[in-house]
């Protein structure tokens, strides 16, 4: 019988669970998914961690993700200098900063324009807030698999408040992990936020 997250047993499982979980995603409607991207930008806006922040790191939800476009305005307006992702060639982030316009990037991705500030500059964010697919109570986060927030969230200060935004159904019992896997501090669904450990 093999462990529980023996090698490539962790990598079906994965399938699985990303597989269900994007499946109920599609079923979503736009209605829905606005009105959920309004509740989460309000939710999101009401942590005391986010708050207090002054560089947040976060991302462009393209389809049926979580919607962050509320939340991105919300924290421009709030005052917030918001960091966002840049896709390079090899899956790594780049990071650009938000001022309420986007352009059109590779695999159909809006990101901020101008140059990049480098894939360090995650480290200046004092909250960073991450997609996923799935996010057990331990904090461990299930992405599209491409690994790119896993190496962005290894460049991320120790301390840093660190949380997915997923649906109210996607905190699930068990995320299979991997040794590379980073986990987050938190999640923040369009109903509140869950503190891990």
């Amino acid at each position: 019988m093999s462990e529980p997250n023996a090698p490539g047993e962790s990598a079906v499982a994965k399938v699985a669970l990303r597989d269900q979980i994007l499946t109920s995603r599609r079923r979503r409607g736009l209605a829905s998914i606005g009105a959920d991207a309004r509740a989460l930008a309000a939710v999101a806006l009401s942590d005391p961690h986010v708050r207090r922040a002054a560089t947040v790191a976060a991302y462009v939800s393209v389809g049926t993700e979580p919607g962050t476009g509320p939340l991105l305005d919300a924290l421009v307006a709030a005052g917030k200098r918001v960091l966002l992702p840049i896709l390079q060639p090899d899956n790594d982030l780049d990071w650009g900063v938000y001022d309420g316009s986007l352009v059109p990037a590779r695999r159909g991705l809006l990101e901020p324009a101008g140059r990049g500030l480098g894939t360090e500059a995650i480290g200046s964010a004092d909250v960073v807030l991450v997609p996923g697919v799935a996010v057990d109570h331990g904090g461990r986060r299930l992405g599209r698999g491409g690994g790119s927030y896993d190496r962005a969230l290894a460049r991320v200060v120790p301390g840093t408040w660190t949380a997915i935004l997923v649906f109210d159904e996607e905190v699930v019992i068990h995320v299979p992990t991997d040794p590379h896997d980073r986990t987050v501090d938190a999640a923040i669904t369009p109903t509140r936020v869950i503190q891990f450990g």
